[in-house]
């Protein structure tokens, strides 16, 4: 038992392996005694298995599998049905050992026996389930079959379909009414005053109101409705936010914690992204949601003005940039799912030359040129690494865009760690949002006043957080008296640190 347990696997089963032992015993003892009777039983024994062996590899069943996943795509946390129908196509006969294979983090695959003692018409149908703590992309299957030849001899194991991806998208977080969508109706809509001088022949009208005016009676329309009706000089529409979601390299990956892998493989890769990102991915999906509940139509870009999901792989159109109903935050969700950290990693790249050059210099040696460290000792290149580096955030390509939707909504930026250059450039776009309101996720909220400041000398609400700060309490901050709060409070700091000891 112990010598069978040793032998190659997926090869031979135990009556294989046994009759070729037998054959090679028997060609020994034909060889030693000379008969001749001897070498036909071993040639006979081992001739069979290797037969076999060739026709199960050649001859190979034919499968028909249905995959599908209820609901399509789940949020992280949530659990995903996987229903599997498998058909032969083939003629054949007898049990199949199927498994489907499945990323490490999904567990055991589960195995079935194919044809399943339920079977109709043909076909097996099989339901488990799959929960991932993780948002991204996963390549359930492909489903794995054993096959024997029919005297039992060999045994051979191949794929019989391609799998299918599953996205695991992340989930919203419930969050507070403030009062960053404005002035707004009970049916989820804001009134947009018009500023031209109606004429008669387009003015709108309706009953007169107790209250109204009499300088807005429209007297025709009175005289033909025969009561009194007023000029409507207000229309309704759709109110609109614009959501800037930076997700560059250099925002997010100075700190600790940063994950480096290869999405968009076949294996359970790693997303590029670090906690403070994924901080800003769940602050994405739960604003976009919460906006949503209030018929809001939403518009998300990146930090160069870009659609924001221009290089997500689950995006299900990476162009689009706009997003209506509950379709468009579904198309929201799928483009999170596996948006990761994307543009040149020079930033870090200068981080790790700079010690190293330091720990050179101390020792006497010369420093070398590290200049692409990072990305040789990680063995491959960030996606979106090839970005332009000379494109700078916040220019006049996503001015332009803000500019086209001007003072038609709310604006929310989400950002990294940014530059007092970078943050002045993008302070100045306030004035295209009926209200801006910005969150800057850093490693140490207490080293961004200068960030925050420079953002609420143009016009924007500003609020300086962590991966660790609570997002209802961050989104809480939005509030006018939050605001003033926080503005008072680093102002009492500031004066305390200018009093002389």
């Amino acid at each position: 038992m112990a010598l069978l347990e040793r032998l190659p696997k997926h090869l031979f089963t135990a009556r294989g392996w046994g009759l070729l032992t037998a054959g090679a015993v028997s060609l020994l003892f034909a060889w030693i005694m000379g008969r001749r009777d001897l070498l036909t039983l071993a040639l006979l024994l081992l001739v069979l298995p290797l037969v076999s062996l060739a026709g199960v590899r050649l001859l190979k069943p034919r499968f028909q599998v249905y995959r599908e996943f209820n609901p399509s795509s789940v949020q992280t946390a949530s659990t995903t049905t996987v229903r599997l129908a498998v058909a032969r196509t083939t003629p054949a006969s007898g049990h199949v050992i199927m498994e489907e294979q499945l990323p490490p983090r999904f567990g055991s695959p589960p195995a079935f026996r194919f044809p399943a003692r339920s079977a109709s018409g043909g076909t097996s149908r099989y339901e488990y389930h799959l929960r991932s703590g993780k948002r991204g992309q996963f390549r359930i299957g492909p489903v794995t079959a054993e096959f024997s030849d029919p005297f039992g001899l060999s045994l051979h194991r191949h794929a019989i379909d391609d799998g299918d991806l599953l996205t695991v998208t992340p989930a919203a977080v419930e969050l507070p009414v403030t009062g960053l969508a404005g002035a707004r109706g009970n049916d989820g809509v804001t009134a947009t005053r018009i500023r031209a001088n109606p004429s008669d022949d387009d003015v709108m009208t309706r009953e007169y109101r107790h209250g109204d005016p009499m300088r807005r009676v429209h007297w025709p329309a009175t005289a033909r409705h025969g009561s009194l009706m007023v000029r409507q000089e207000e229309s309704v529409t759709t109110p609109e936010a614009t959501i800037i979601l930076d997700q560059r390299f250099s925002a997010f990956a100075s700190g600790s914690g940063t994950v480096f892998g290869n999405a968009g493989r076949d294996e359970d890769s790693e997303l590029l992204t670090s906690p403070n990102f994924e901080w800003v991915v769940t602050a994405a999906i739960s604003v976009s949601a919460h906006l949503a509940e209030r018929n809001y139509s939403l518009r998300l870009l990146d930090a160069h003005g870009h659609p924001a999901f221009r290089r997500s792989p689950s995006a299900p159109d990476p162009e689009a940039e706009e997003f209506n109903g509950v379709g468009g935050l579904h198309s929201i969700a799928e483009g999170l799912a596996a948006i990761q950290l994307s543009g040149p990693r020079h930033v870090r790249a200068e981080h790790h030359s700079s010690e190293r050059a330091g720990s050179s210099e101390r020792a006497g040696s010369r420093p070398r040129d590290t200049g692409g460290a990072a990305a040789a000792h990680h063995g491959r290149a960030a996606p979106g690494a090839g970005t332009d580096p000379l494109e700078a955030a916040f220019d006049d390509r996503l001015m332009d865009k803000l500019a086209a939707h001007r003072l038609r909504g709310p604006l929310l930026a989400l950002l990294g760690n940014m530059t007092l250059a970078e943050a002045k450039s993008l302070a100045v776009a306030a004035g295209y949002g009926a209200n801006a309101f910005a969150m800057v996720v850093t490693d140490t909220t207490g080293g961004s006043e200068d960030i925050v400041d420079a953002l609420r000398l143009g016009g924007w609400r500003a609020v300086a957080v962590s991966s660790r700060t609570e997002l209802t309490a961050a989104w809480s901050s939005f509030d006018e008296g939050g605001i003033l709060a926080a503005a008072a409070a680093a102002m009492d700091v500031r004066r305390g640190a200018a009093v002389p000891r």
